[in-house]
């Protein structure tokens, strides 16, 4: 029999036939999946992770890609497969069932990976081989004992991988039209240690990061796909190792920008220690790079110190999301409320900075205790948890007895999300963030063409069909004679405006695809 080399130097011998398989998702805060509708697209971004691991799988392998946010399975795709790999987040487990129930009906093996199930494994007795952790380390494992013909079922490891060694995701398994925005991944591990963050447990606090030729080498394969527009950088923090990013990674892709002529625009997270550093943002800035989202959390000094997130410690926030913003960067940013020496002040308090700042993406959810983290160990020890988190960040729940009453802490969450996301806060704050924010042309940056598809749907469904329409078409004159520049991201955000609203429980006339 012939044999082939594997990507990782593993010979393998057999053709396979592998379905990548990706479970549906839930609506959730950034899911945007009401947002969409208005531009026709069916998701934010691809799953990259499904889309890498294919890349290290043998050449010769037949794959497929089945994205079940963007289309749906059918008796082909399982008739075709000798395996399905499946990577999922805990928030997708309804939708890893049905696949799990499918597979076992077509008698097809199923390999996974991911945070689900390497937080659960014993709850998917169907699944024939999980591929925990990294996967740089565990797959090649699975593969040379797939050739030896005695696979294991569980490949787990507490190393870290070496990220020098990615291959460049196979984004032709993809359909780009389904989707609003591609996606990278630059680096791995966050230096921070957040009480009730899974993020040092899963990557590490050691931050790993690709070299500039490698992400170089992914722009041009996105590039290569005919993509251009928005490009999400999915780092937990881009700003991890400053040092090399200052001084390496964003002059290359500045370079390749300008050489470019500007094909992208790109969305990262960072910490709110970004704001020290006037040279960085000018930099980022001028790498294309046109919004950034950080973990805010809480505006109590307590809150911060009992939950370590000492990054936010000692400083004027508000200033800091101010600096950032002019410094030609949009800011969203994450909120939490139910820590323990939160106090019924602190639902009024997030509710004024965050219309104050003018963060008009802010996700505001129940804190909740994922698995392994020192949170979760902590309310383990003092016998307060109740059940496992659910993954949605505007489910209203929270998987632990907390400190405060619970009626008064669902009534204060519920008092903020309604608050500002009403028509009149909404469109108040979208006003206070184009005032704010002075964006930095370096480049003819490109303009998705979407856009215009979705301002043209918006004038009917928030403009006619709205019970806000007073607000939308106040918004609109505003922005045409203060800030007519800003225009198109005015309308991109009163857009999501609809889906935070539709998210929160206000029902509005459905946009067509």
């Amino acid at each position: 029999m012939k044999k082939y080399p594997g990507e990782s130097g593993i010979v393998i011998s057999k053709l396979m036939n592998v379905l990548l398989i990706y479970p549906e998702s839930p609506a959730t805060f950034f899911s945007f999946k009401h947002a969409l509708k208005f531009i026709s697209k069916k998701a934010v971004e691809p799953p990259l992770g499904l889309l890498t691991v294919s890349a290290m799988l043998p050449k010769h392998w037949q794959k497929k890609l089945v994205d079940l946010n963007v289309t749906s399975l059918d008796t082909d795709d399982f008739n075709w497969a000798d395996y399905i790999f499946i990577s999922a987040m805990i928030i997708q487990k309804d939708s890893v069932r049905e696949i799990v129930k499918q597979a076992k009906s077509y008698n097809v093996r199923i390999v996974a990976g991911g945070p689900l199930f390497t937080h659960e494994t014993e709850n998917y007795p169907g699944v024939h081989h999980f591929v925990l952790n990294e996967a740089e380390i565990t797959l090649p494992l699975f593969l040379a004992d797939l050739e030896n013909g005695n696979p294991k079922r569980i490949y787990k490891t507490e190393k870290f991988a070496d990220i020098s060694t990615m291959p460049v995701p196979e984004f032709h398994l993809l359909n780009k039209k389904a989707y609003a925005s591609m996606s990278i991944q630059i680096s791995r591990g966050c230096p921070f240690k957040c009480e009730f963050c899974e993020i040092p447990i899963i990557h590490g606090n050691k931050v790993r990061i690709k070299s500039k030729e490698q992400v170089i080498q992914e722009l041009d394969a996105i590039l290569q796909f005919g993509w251009k527009g928005t490009v999400s950088i999915v780092d937990d923090n881009f700003i991890g190792d400053k040092r090399y990013v200052k001084t390496e990674l964003l002059p290359a892709i500045i370079n390749w920008m300008q050489n470019h002529k500007y094909p992208f625009v790109f969305n990262v997270q960072t910490s709110a220690n970004i704001a020290d550093d006037k040279e960085l943002m000018s930099l980022m800035v001028q790498a294309g790079i046109q919004s950034t989202f950080i973990g805010i959390e809480t505006l109590s000094e307590e809150s911060l110190q009992t939950s370590k997130k000492v990054q936010n410690r000692n400083r004027d926030m508000l200033l800091s999301v101010i600096k950032i913003q002019k410094a030609g960067l949009l800011v969203s940013g994450g909120f939490i409320v139910g820590f323990d020496s939160d106090t019924p002040e602190v639902f009024k308090q997030i509710t004024g900075f965050i219309q104050q700042s003018g963060i008009v993406w802010a996700m505001v959810g129940m804190l909740n205790a994922p698995k392994n983290t020192k949170l979760y160990r902590r309310l383990k020890k003092e016998n307060r948890l109740t059940s496992d988190m659910t993954g949605n960040n505007t489910d209203y729940s929270l998987n632990f007895i907390p400190n405060m009453d619970l009626n008064l802490l669902m009534d204060g969450y519920n008092s903020i999300v309604h608050d500002i996301y009403s028509d009149r806060s909404y469109y108040k704050r979208l006003r206070q963030m184009m005032i704010n924010y002075q964006p930095v042309n370096y480049g003819k940056i490109q303009i998705d063409h979407y856009y215009f598809m979705g301002f043209i749907k918006s004038i009917y469904y928030l403009g006619i069909r709205n019970r806000g329409q007073i607000e939308y078409w106040k918004f609109l004159y505003w922005t045409i004679i203060k800030k007519r520049r800003l225009f198109l991201h005015g309308i991109m955000f009163a857009i999501c405006g609809y889906h935070f609203r539709k998210i929160y429980g206000i029902n509005f006339i459905k946009p067509r695809n």
